[in-house]
């Protein structure tokens, strides 16, 4: 499984995404103006979009792109990747 072949490349971006976070509750804490905490918001909203098209991207190398996949092994990826992708994108 991907997830568990890249879990220590994964783990860093779920910690840079944690640093993100409480960044934006730092930032209110501190009772910064909106711009920053908007900024701080979008910047942890990217960390959060970059390990999701991590883990995505590594989802299609590895079950629809890898010649060794039978036809009905890619077609439950697919299946799989089309949810995900909508869960994700709510």
């Amino acid at each position: 499984m991907h997830t568990v072949a890249h879990k220590k490349k994964l783990i860093a971006r779920v910690r840079r995404v944690r640093g993100q976070v409480e960044a934006v509750e730092r930032a209110l804490d501190e009772e910064r103006g909106c711009e920053e905490v908007v900024r701080t918001l979008a910047a942890a909203r990217g960390a959060l979009n970059a390990l999701a098209a991590e883990v995505l991207c590594e989802h299609v190398q590895e079950h629809l792109g890898s010649p060794e996949v039978s036809p009905r092994a890619r077609e439950t990826a697919a299946g799989e990747l089309a949810l995900v992708i909508r869960q994700f994108i709510r």
